[in-house]
């Protein structure tokens, strides 16, 4: 594969750039010269976020906001459709958007929320990006996973997420994460796009504040234990920017060092299994 040399000038789109580590990332690939597109669900936060952004990018940087609520699939098909009229190169996807609910709640489509948003969300926006990725070849897909995805188990029966909610679930979305950048990573190899995964560590962010006052009072605990968004952002920002990973896909990082999921991430027919189902519920 062709060596990368870097974001600058090129069309990266980010989904959870308004706070946490998306932010974080989205201000280093903005001070490298990328031309950014934040995938943005508020005006005000995503005006803020441009705001920070825009204060430490290189003169040759562009920042855009697209709005989307990816909890609908609908959204996500009108996100894709306006980035492919906007743009004839998309270099850089990064699927980093992601949240966690205390109780089961059903998305605006009638599935599981966590699952709507944390891999469905991203599954539908990299399918429906792909070609357009494959034109702009080398091109890189990068999605927030976690490490989280340890002790979970995926099948075809539990992926409506009964019986499941908080950070187990939270935990499956992140192993479907793997999963589908396994078998992304199988079904474009050649065409001269890479998709890798990572873990960003226990990050301090505003991640977890949606669940009332024992989940808000917990992530305070943890703070003092936790990195900054800053660090947390360090393996996305090399992911997507580093030489070093140019010939590299289907991989799952922390630290910016390849390291092995396990076992139940590194399941093939699960991944494939999984693809298809995914592809059921998006409709493709």
């Amino acid at each position: 594969m062709a060596q990368w040399s870097g974001v600058a000038g090129k069309r990266v789109v980010i989904t959870g750039a308004t706070n946490g580590i998306g932010l974080a990332g989205a201000i280093e690939l903005a001070a490298r010269g990328a031309q950014l597109t934040l995938v943005a669900r508020s005006e005000d936060r995503a005006a803020v976020a441009v705001a920070r952004i825009g204060a430490r990018a290189r003169e040759d940087a562009t920042i855009e906001v697209a709005f989307c609520d990816l909890s609908l699939q609908a959204s996500v098909r009108a996100l894709a459709a306006e980035l492919l009229e906007r743009h004839g190169r998309i270099d850089v996807l990064v699927n980093n958007a992601g949240a966690i609910y205390s109780g089961r709640e059903l998305s605006g489509d009638g599935i599981e929320l966590t699952w709507a948003v944390n891999h469905l969300a991203p599954f539908l926006l990299t399918e429906l990006l792909l070609e357009r990725l494959v034109a702009s070849a080398p091109a890189r897909i990068v999605t927030t996973s976690s490490a989280a995805h340890r002790g979970r188990s995926l099948t075809l029966e539990n992926a409506d997420g009964k019986g499941s909610r908080g950070f187990r679930r939270y935990g499956e979305t992140k192993l479907a994460n793997i999963l589908f950048t396994t078998e992304l990573a199988r079904r474009i190899e050649g065409r001269g796009v890479t998709a890798n995964c990572f873990h960003p560590g226990l990050v301090a962010s505003g991640f977890n504040r949606n669940n009332g006052r024992l989940a808000n009072a917990a992530m305070v605990l943890m703070r003092p234990f936790a990195r900054t968004p800053v660090e947390g952002a360090r393996t996305l920002v090399w992911l997507a920017d580093s030489d070093e990973v140019s010939a590299i896909s289907g991989g799952y990082f922390a630290d910016e060092q390849l390291e092995t999921p396990s076992e139940e991430a590194r399941d093939a027919a699960a991944a494939r299994a999984l693809w298809e189902l995914s592809s059921a519920q998006v409709g493709l």
